[in-house]
């Protein structure tokens, strides 16, 4: 399954980490996501979203 969020499309940012020897190697920073239920297109439905969507209010959230 894709590390992406379903509203705004964020997705892994890729980068170095680089010791303190300065060995650099490649690595990734994963979106903080989330599995909410929420209402799209008038039905409930189960998508994975970041949490930056969740408090800007851009999932409308079930019970």
């Amino acid at each position: 399954m894709a590390q992406k969020c379903e509203i705004c499309g964020k997705g892994p940012a890729y980068g170095n980490h680089v010791s303190h020897a300065h060995n650099v190697t490649r690595r990734r920073w994963n979106p903080n996501l989330r599995r909410v239920r929420a209402i799209v297109n008038g039905a409930r439905k189960t998508i994975r979203v970041c949490t930056a969507c969740i408090r800007s209010g851009k999932v409308i959230k079930t019970v």
